[in-house]
């Protein structure tokens, strides 16, 4: 039987959001972060459970993959693998997954011609470009620290000389079609850090933030709970931490100015004496962060004469500075990759692979995130019907389940929403969502408080029907990936208060009825009901947790929190009177979620 379709896998690996992406024939099949399978965040390791889901969602064999294509930006995956094989390094190859990587046919795969590595900056500019409605245009890319330059594949412009132990900051590229030039690097030197990986410590755009995102809140991967922050601070209580003269980027040595940095368990974070001083410095660091990018856009767009830009690496997750670079960055068109995050990085490859190593063209255009597998009746039925979990619900299918859904919302219930396809990347934006009312200030307490657990500052972002989005916001540039704030018009900030942040913006996410049907059914429902076309999406899961993938996974996160109501596809699920008697007494003996989940694994 003849082969009918080409595979390329691409990987991002052993550090922090190790993902999988696989092509066929081009256009992703299946896409897959493995915190999503482990529940453990931005997880770490080896990347056999995520390569068996795609495998297994596309239902083919390791044996059909035509070309696996990874990344680690640390150091070249065989050079990771080959001192993972002598050295014990948990924090990359926990003790449990040793075993597995040296059973796997990839794990040191240096000698076949079917397995590749490139390096970071690359793979994410390939995320960025060749996935893009563009045929041509420029590629920006920062983030806190890629490849080191020696590892650094593409050729670099001829004046770039420099250490070979500095690491990737910022890249800039142009591309046309397939084709894709380095136009500048700027990278981080080597610094005195008290360990190898405080690359915080080092000079450069995202690693500032990350240092001041370790300084405020104890961990360098809260950039988002930082740019949340910042609009609660007071302008210009710290002299800039970021100069940008002629092109070249300065940071000013951290110093003992900042000698109060959050320590783990010094007291409540939300009533800490430094909070004034943690919010001031998240502005200064908010705003530098804004300017610099801002004059790097407008120098790529002078320089190049592009009319379209492309945006990766973890700095285009800062959705308010991506809102100025739209509005005030000079280009028609701006785009930004979905998962701009490291778990992208296994996108870059699989296209790395398909475009530059297997020679085809584009032809795929990334329109909607809805990369995870589908999940059947029987699955829905099955996490439903096992005993801990019968005894405490009430479920019925509905016939019309967005009527009945925005019937519920309207009267201000919180509905876990699971739906199709699991999201690829950090944003849920409608298939694993927990959706509420905007239209109450009251509503972020109650999410807060009942559901997600997290700092009262932390806004909600909206979802808003896509021809609609012109009424209750600014600005002309679509944002289908909830990667873009934009101000709330005056009019609409007391009509839908439960998404207004203090600054008067909102991370807004356009929902059009091409990419996904039933969550625009339930926006014009509820539009219907309330004459409001936006609604509350946040993840569906609780602070410290992934987003929810399975039906197993909803329905612990449901009878576990405050949510009012469950809806898996067309079921709509409600707690009864026992659930307030046996969810009490099951905390009382043992974790409630590790019993519930014991109950779901339980043969049928």
């Amino acid at each position: 039987m003849s082969k009918q379709h080409t595979y390329v896998l691409g990987l991002n690996t052993y550090d922090h959001d190790v993902s999988a992406c696989l092509l066929r024939d081009g256009a992703i099949a299946c896409a897959i972060d493995k915190e999503r399978l482990t529940r453990e965040k931005h997880a770490t390791g080896f990347y056999q459970e995520v390569i068996d889901y795609c495998l297994d969602a596309e239902g083919i064999t390791l044996a059909d993959v035509d070309l696996v294509v990874r990344n680690c930006y640390i150091m070249p995956v065989p050079d990771m693998e080959e001192r993972l094989t002598y050295q014990d390094m948990p924090g990359f190859l926990p003790p449990p997954e040793r075993a597995q990587a040296e059973r796997h046919p990839y794990f040191r795969a240096t000698a076949s011609d079917k397995v590749v590595s490139i390096s970071h900056h690359l793979a994410h500019a390939y995320s960025a470009f060749a996935a893009s409605p563009f045929e041509e245009g420029v590629v920006m890319i920062v983030d806190g620290v890629g490849s080191y330059r020696a590892d650094a594949m593409e050729k670099l412009p001829g004046d770039d000389k420099g250490n070979p132990l500095a690491r990737e900051s910022e890249s800039y590229y142009r591309f046309s079609g397939t084709r894709l030039e380095c136009l500048k690097k700027v990278w981080l030197e080597p610094s005195r850090g008290m360990l190898n990986e405080e690359f915080y410590s080092m000079p450069g755009l995202g690693a500032l933030y990350s240092r001041a995102s370790t300084y405020v809140f104890g961990d360098w991967n809260k950039c988002g709970e930082l740019m949340g922050l910042a609009p609660y601070g007071r302008r210009e209580q710290f002299k800039p931490l970021l100069e940008l003269n002629d092109g070249e980027l300065r940071v000013p040595a951290w110093n003992a100015e900042f000698k109060q940095p959050y320590v783990m368990g010094s007291g409540d974070w939300e009533k800490h004496p430094a909070m004034r001083h943690w919010q001031d410095l998240a502005w200064r660091v908010q705003d530098d962060t804004e300017n610099v990018l801002l004059a790097r856009t407008r120098w790529l767009r002078e320089t190049t004469g592009a009319k379209n830009l492309c945006i990766a690496g973890g700095v285009a997750l800062n959705c308010v500075a991506n809102g100025r670079i739209a509005r005030e960055g000079g280009f028609e068109n701006v785009w930004i990759q979905p998962a701009a995050g490291d778990d992208g990085i296994a996108i870059g490859c699989a296209y790395y692979g398909w475009l530059e190593v297997l020679k085809q063209r584009r032809s795929f255009v990334m329109e909607h995130v809805y990369t995870g597998r589908q999940y059947g009746e029987d699955e829905i039925a099955d996490a439903l019907r096992k005993p801990l979990v019968r005894i405490q619900i009430k479920a019925m299918r509905s016939d019309d389940v967005c009527r009945d859904t925005a019937t519920l919302l309207a009267d201000r219930k919180v509905i876990g929403w699971f739906q199709g396809a699991s999201e690829f990347g950090p944003r849920a934006l409608g298939n694993r969502s927990l959706l509420a009312d905007p239209r109450s200030a009251e509503i972020k307490d109650i999410l807060n408080s009942r559901v997600k657990h997290r700092q009262a500052f932390r806004p909600f972002a909206p979802i808003v029907l896509a021809e609609r989005m012109k009424d209750v916001f600014e600005g002309e540039e679509d944002s289908p990936f909830m990667l873009i704030a934009k101000p709330v018009r005056p009019e609409w900030r007391d009509r839908i208060p439960g998404v207004v942040h203090v600054d008067g913006t909102a991370r807004v996410q356009t929902v059009r009825e091409a990419t996904n049907p039933t969550l625009y059914r339930l926006l014009k429902e509820f539009d219907r009901l309330t004459g409001v076309p936006v609604l509350i999406n946040t993840s569906f899961n609780v602070k410290g947790e992934p987003i929810v993938e399975t039906p197993q996974d909803a329905v612990i996160c449901f009878l576990t929190t405050g949510i009012d109501h469950l809806v898996l596809h067309d079921m709509l699920v409600s707690k009864n009177a026992m659930h307030r008697i046996v969810a009490p007494m099951v905390k009382v003996f043992t974790d409630v979620g590790t019993v519930v989940a014991q109950s779901t694994q339980q043969p049928a």
